[in-house]
């Protein structure tokens, strides 16, 4: 059976958030929640990354965006040590360093985190809105309590100087 699972959702899970079934899908495998965890508390995953994985069997699939070269390898190795898992596919993309890039990364999260709007999420271990920016384009990955705060993280990403565009993929969660 293949699933795709966000780690925006784990980032809540792990801050103590509840999130309902429905937005994880069906009950995850023992081997599926161990990944998770594995990957989320790597020391260097942030907000600035976006992880995801599917498992088909003992196959996983890595995928998402990373800043730093050595998350990819270091999701891959802790993936690796994980009971099931017998082959890795990964195909996480390490974002091209970019000084622009790093001071939209800032600036957005500035001008999110910063707003009261989103002033509890920022306190959290890996708050739930990540921040991806690649060549001056940003998009938001994540879940959100509701559609107005998904609507103005957008704005908001979008008011910063040097963005060129702002895909806001925020999930709204569900009660």
């Amino acid at each position: 059976m293949k699933k795709l699972t966000h780690f925006a959702f784990v980032a809540m899970l792990a801050a103590g958030l509840a999130v309902p079934a429905s937005a994880v899908g069906a009950e995850m495998t023992r081997m599926e929640a161990q990944i998770r965890k594995e990957i989320v508390t790597l020391p260097y995953y942030s907000l600035f990354d976006n992880l995801s994985f599917k498992v088909d069997g003992s196959k996983v699939t890595l995928m998402g965006e990373v800043v730093r070269p050595t998350l990819k390898t270091s999701v891959e190795r802790v993936v690796k040590n994980v009971e099931g898992v017998s082959q890795i596919d990964n195909q996480i993309k390490v974002l091209p360093l970019s000084p622009n890039d790093d001071r939209i990364r800032i600036d957005v999260y500035r001008a999110i985190y910063y707003n009261p709007m989103f002033n509890r999420y920022a306190m959290q271990a890996v708050p739930p809105i990540h921040i991806i920016v690649e060549n001056g384009d940003v998009t938001l990955e994540g879940v959100v309590n509701s559609e107005s705060e998904k609507n103005v993280a957008g704005v908001r990403a979008n008011g910063v100087p040097g963005v060129f565009s702002v895909t806001n993929n925020l999930q709204v969660e569900r009660d």
